[in-house]
């Protein structure tokens, strides 16, 4: 009964605090944070203290799989370099910086058991930050980046733990530590890459919604555990996993799966987010009592807090001029590449023969190398981005859960550990209070993100043409008279409600075109007006049906779901 009053409790302050911060315009993990340091130190409350496997194992698979399920393949792909950069390179030179610095400060403190710190306190959590850059309009390629970051720096800085861990006891050789780097990384991404085939494969033969979502919880256990079983990175395992999965539910998946996945997924983000960072703040308490009256004391773990946020802040700020010079060349290469495939193309569209897969390979890389070339022009990252990348750094589950996970017996453990929850309550704190300002700063007019009224309607004129043109196909290619004279009488019909599907975008579209008065009406809006007043009124109607009995319960079942689908596909995008 206890246990069940705590879970209701922690659920109804997850959900308060995150409706609250909407209201207020602060990010909910800044507040669960606050409020779980406030309820830790209430008197009938007891000391919170967390298994690290319980993170390690039961949260970060199923929050790292639900963030990476929905990051398109291509802003990871075209956001490669910056991400790896900031997520590996970043990760391994603050750490070696912050475990020469916490050494220099403390000599006691072993470099070795340092440098663990280092890379305990090392990758930041996007979570806080890319919930407010979104709010308030950062820029989407920045957006973009921070996520890829949380995404792959998680495994770099676990992999990096666990050699400094291993030099700890004695046993570390650099040539053999660089070589289970990359054995780790490399096994990880076979992993990863294997088991997203096959689930995907397994998902795309079923039919029964509940058989799919079941297997969809289990997927990033299963890429999980036998990496590390292997000695390579689960996390990472788990990325690859999800950015497959995700990369071809498009194709592969029913809509009604794609739709469970997004919600079943977001709802699972939603509580593991906002509950890790509910149980930082509880655990501060429980740390405190830890550190005691040993004579490495509270005011000095306080000072050696603030001396690795300073380092953590002033290392990125410095790898983020060498990284922004290092893109400068990057729309130059892009052009370079798009222009050789332009080429290739235009010698198999020329050649006597043509291989027609083979043209339509090559014209769809000549169209996507254009596409980076341009988008690469488009937003090029400048010293605004890389002023806000650098003021992103904010840290969270990952570093609570690594800095528990350092074995009993390492000297000082309860100080390092203390050390990491403070660096990232301050972390939190400090750039998730100050980003909202200086967003605003840096663009005081916006940034021009989100999305293009133009390059949406561009996408339904292409998406109404192809419709047309299938339509017109299978009439002209028709050999019965009959069908063909079914398909001609039906092919308005079916022409209109190809576009009625693409209504709801229009509906979340500034008007263009003439002039329109401020409380004018487009025809979209119109429509789908009309079209919510004919299921207000449906529904009205199976409900009194529903109350008088007089049709069974599975044909108001299924009356209920038709309406269901119906009012989703009048619904506009992100508005669910």
């Amino acid at each position: 009964m206890e246990i069940g009053l705590i879970a209701v409790a922690a659920v109804v302050l997850l959900v308060g605090t995150s409706i609250l911060g909407s209201r207020i315009g602060i990010a909910a993990p800044l507040l669960l944070v606050v409020v779980g340091i406030g309820i830790g130190y209430l008197p009938f409350v007891p000391l919170v203290e967390l298994e690290p496997e319980l993170i390690l194992v039961g949260v970060l698979p199923p929050l790292l799989y639900a963030a990476a399920v929905n990051v398109p393949l291509v802003d990871f792909r075209r956001n490669f370099r910056p991400v790896i950069g900031l997520s590996v390179l970043l990760v391994i030179i603050s750490a070696v910086l912050i475990g020469v610095v916490v050494h220099l400060a403390v000599p006691t403190i072993p470099l070795p058991v340092a440098i663990a710190l280092g890379a305990v306190v090392s990758p930041t959590d996007a979570v806080a930050a890319t919930s407010i850059g979104k709010r308030l309009g950062m820029p989407d390629r920045v957006v973009s980046i921070l996520e890829g970051e949380s995404l792959v720096n998680d495994a770099t800085s676990l992999v990096l733990l666990k050699t400094a861990l291993a030099a700890v006891a004695g046993s570390f050789v650099f040539w053999d530590a660089a070589g289970s780097f990359a054995l780790s990384v490399t096994g990880a991404v076979a992993i990863g890459g294997a088991i997203g085939f096959v689930t995907v494969w397994v998902r795309s033969k079923l039919r029964n919604p509940v058989y799919d979502t079941v297997i969809s919880f289990v997927v990033p256990f299963v890429a999980f555990m036998p990496a590390e079983e292997i000695g390579a990175s689960g996390v990472l395992a788990v990325v690859v996993t999800g950015l497959y999965t995700g990369h071809h539910a498009s194709r592969r998946f029913s809509a009604t799966a794609r739709m469970n996945e997004r919600l079943n997924w977001r709802t699972i983000q939603f509580a593991l987010e906002n509950g890790v960072f509910l149980l930082m703040g509880l655990q501060l308490h429980a740390l405190v009592e830890q550190v005691g009256e040993s004579p490495f004391r509270l005011e000095h773990v306080a000072l050696l807090s603030l001396a690795v946020v300073a380092v953590l802040i002033v290392c990125r700020a410095g790898f983020m001029v060498p990284l922004i010079l290092a893109m400068r060349g990057a729309a130059g290469r892009y052009e370079y590449r798009s222009a050789g495939f332009t080429r290739l193309a235009r010698r198999e569209r020329d050649a006597e023969e043509t291989n027609t897969r083979k043209l339509r390979k090559v014209e769809l890389l000549a169209q996507r190398s254009q596409a980076d070339f341009e988008h690469e022009r488009d937003q090029q990252l400048g010293w605004r981005d890389g002023a806000v990348l650098s003021w992103s750094g904010m840290r969270g589950v990952v570093t609570l859960a690594a800095a528990q996970s350092i074995p009993t017996e390492t000297p000082y453990r309860a100080q390092l550990v203390l050390i990491a929850f403070a660096v990232a309550v301050i972390t939190l704190l400090l750039h998730g209070l100050t980003l909202p300002p200086f967003i605003r700063r840096l663009w005081p007019d916006g940034a021009q993100s989100g999305l293009s009224a133009g390059e949406l309607a561009s996408l339904s004129r292409d998406l109404i043409e192809s419709a047309n043109e299938a339509i017109d196909d299978v009439i002209a290619n028709e050999d019965d008279p009959s069908a063909e004279n079914a398909c001609v009488r039906m092919a308005d019909r079916v022409r209109a409600s190809s576009r009625n599907a693409l209504a709801p975008i229009a509906m979340s579209l500034p008007a263009t075109g003439p002039l329109q008065l401020p409380n004018a009406e487009t025809p979209a809006q119109a429509y789908l007006r009309l079209a919510r007043v004919a299921l207000e009124a449906q529904r009205v109607t199976l409900l009194e049906e529903r109350a008088i009995g007089r049709y069974s319960s599975r044909s108001l079942r299924a009356a209920e779901l038709a309406l269901d689908a119906h009012e989703a596909r009048l619904t506009p995008p992100g508005a669910h």
